[in-house]
């Protein structure tokens, strides 16, 4: 089958196909996802998320490595997603707010869709956050990409227009924004799924890159230790050695200037500059405990 088969158009009329009931993290929630795309892992498939590369995601599919344990990050996510819930329900007390089940798209069973909420003719996800770097203004679409493209595919699964997103910030700071379904979006997010899936029956697997996941997920692959030398090429032992080294100067000059950045913020709490967020200085015993730069470099302040 042809990636363009594969990807295929939307087609509300024939709406989305019920999956099941599944609890998050669960392993019937796994197993449902094993052999299609999720709207959390999109993201990684498009190369634009920061939990999971290309790599690891195939590596996953194809049962090579273990399914992502659960962080300290997902954990309290989830203990917070109830909430987060009921805190929009509150406020918006047009529709029910309802749990969803998964679903697959009826023409592309890779496809897959779990959101949080239904709410009435739209899709409500339920997010968390340390720090408000990388989300905008509330009730606009501006919040992180990897979100978004995990809400573009719960639309273009379920054939709806909107999905509302609220976030949590630093456990007390509750924002909600809205996104609208993308006919032209939600085609890339297709066609890259359709791709995808294709080269998990080639067994073409991704390219090494440089995302933490793909580096952990190669270290997984290597299981046992055999005591016996293996021949790399001169050229990789090159590249590898002034990686090294570039590396460290990289380090020292990053001290440097995040050393100019704290003696200028002082006692502050942020360094700004042209009314955007730099650098957050967070104290403990009320000493500097660390600079931390914005996540998203072109964050208002």
């Amino acid at each position: 089958m042809t990636n363009t088969a594969l990807a295929g158009e939307r087609s509300p009329a024939a709406g989305p196909v019920v999956v099941g009931h599944f609890e998050p993290g669960s392993e019937e929630w796994h197993a449902a996802r094993r052999s299609g795309i999720g709207g959390s892992e999109i993201a990684a498939v498009l190369g634009i998320s920061p939990y999971e590369s290309r790599f690891s995601l195939w590596h996953r599919k194809q049962g090579l490595i273990e399914p992502v344990a659960e962080s300290e990050e997902m954990y309290w996510g989830k203990v917070h997603e109830p909430g987060i819930c009921r805190r929009f329900a509150e406020l918006h007390p047009e529709h029910p707010v309802t749990v969803a089940p998964t679903y697959a798209a009826a023409a592309r069973r890779w496809q897959i869709a779990n959101p949080d909420r239904i709410w009435g003719p739209d899709i409500f996800e339920a997010k968390t956050a340390r720090t408000a770097d990388g989300w905008g203004e509330p009730g606009t679409d501006e919040f992180p990409v990897h979100y978004r493209a995990q809400a573009m595919q719960y639309l273009d699964v379920l054939g709806r227009r909107r999905c509302h997103l609220a976030v949590l910030i630093a456990g007390s700071e509750y924002r909600e924004y809205v996104v609208e379904y993308d006919p032209a979006e939600a085609r890339i997010l297709r066609t890259a799924g359709a791709e995808f899936m294709q080269s998990l029956a080639d067994g073409a697997r991704p390219d090494i890159d440089g995302h933490t996941a793909t580096y952990q997920a190669i270290k997984a692959l290597s299981d046992g230790l055999d005591d016996i030398d293996i021949e790399i090429s001169e050229a990789l032992r090159d590249e590898y050695f002034t990686a090294l080294a570039t590396a460290k100067d990289a380090d020292d000059e990053k001290r440097r200037l995040a050393g100019l950045v704290l003696d200028e913020i002082g006692t502050g709490h942020r360094a700004v500059a042209a009314g955007r967020t730099v650098a957050t200085r967070t104290v403990r015993d009320g000493r500097t405990y660390a600079l931390q730069p914005a996540r998203n470099r072109g964050t208002a302040a």
